[in-house]
């Protein structure tokens, strides 16, 4: 089954929801990080929340989240665009830890209880929107619904889930994010919040194989929710060899010089993808004559 986004109101517009599967995303993202169990939960979650902020962009904006936490996985940083593309990392991949009795990982023991949740969105402006908050579980989940509350001014119920096999691969991923509008009736506010106790993990109604749309009727009531619009969700890194090339020009020619005299080889590493791009002495040269 495709990644995909639903963007949907509820309750005639009290309501603003999105939804997400993000299981093709996040298995992609481990495979290309190696991330063990509790560190695939960790991006895997921060990836899925990112994909839904990304959404509510426009155009060609763009976001990026840094969680940084005291815990051992370190800093995991998140790009996510309007369109549905996302990448991300975590520092540190191989961090795992035992679950709960039944079977819940421990994802705050990796990122850790205490720091921050930064988010830097460049919607076109001269300077760019950065909103902090304070990490307050480390399950993350609650840590973007607190972003949203102090951060946007906006109430919100942030769900994300990530189910990782014993061979740190992932069975499922996906997540709800679901704003409550100015004016709305506090019947509908009690009736979401009774619900939200009720229903089981996010991960598990994935698994049981419930869509993005069905994931909103679960939590919301079908009756209740009015989709708006659909949309892909992929990992798609921004790095190419041509991109780097460019940043590689823009060292200047005395650089790039001293690059070629001292290296036998240069290699460019993108943290977000774990691409490696290579480039020979002779590859260094076509660049200097460019110049």
């Amino acid at each position: 089954m495709k990644d995909y986004l639903v963007k949907a109101l509820a309750f005639n517009g009290e309501v603003r929801a999105y939804s997400v599967r993000t299981t093709n995303t996040v298995s992609e993202a481990q495979k290309r990080h190696d991330t063990w169990r509790t560190a695939s939960a960790a991006l895997g979650r921060s990836l899925t929340a990112g994909t839904m902020m990304g959404a509510m962009l426009k155009g060609e904006q763009k976001l990026t989240i840094k969680v940084e936490g005291n815990g051992p996985i370190g800093p995991i940083l998140v790009d996510a665009h309007a369109n549905g593309d996302v990448r991300g990392y975590v520092t540190n991949p191989h961090v795992d830890f035992e679950g709960t009795e039944q079977g819940k990982l421990r994802v705050y023991q990796a990122v850790g209880t205490e720091g921050f949740v930064t988010v830097i969105k460049d919607i076109g402006m001269r300077e760019p929107f950065i909103g902090q908050s304070p990490i307050v579980s480390g399950e993350l989940g609650e840590d973007f619904t607190y972003y949203f509350a102090v951060s946007e001014q906006t109430p919100s119920s942030v769900g994300v889930g990530v189910l990782v096999n014993g061979d740190d691969s992932v069975l499922a991923a996906g997540g709800f994010i679901l704003q409550i509008m100015p004016g709305a009736q506090e019947e509908t506010i009690s009736f979401i919040e009774e619900r939200l106790q009720q229903i089981p993990p996010v991960s598990q109604l994935i698994e049981q194989g419930l869509s993005p749309e069905e994931l909103l009727y679960e939590v919301l009531g079908k009756d209740k929710v009015k989709v708006l619009e659909t949309m892909d969700v992929q990992f798609n890194c921004t790095c190419s060899r041509e991109r780097i090339e460019s940043v590689l020009i823009s060292l200047g020619k005395a650089e790039l010089e001293q690059i070629r005299a001292e290296e036998e080889e240069t290699e460019v590493h993108c943290h977000f993808c774990n691409e490696r791009h290579k480039f020979a002495k002779e590859d260094i040269t076509s660049l200097i004559e460019n110049l």
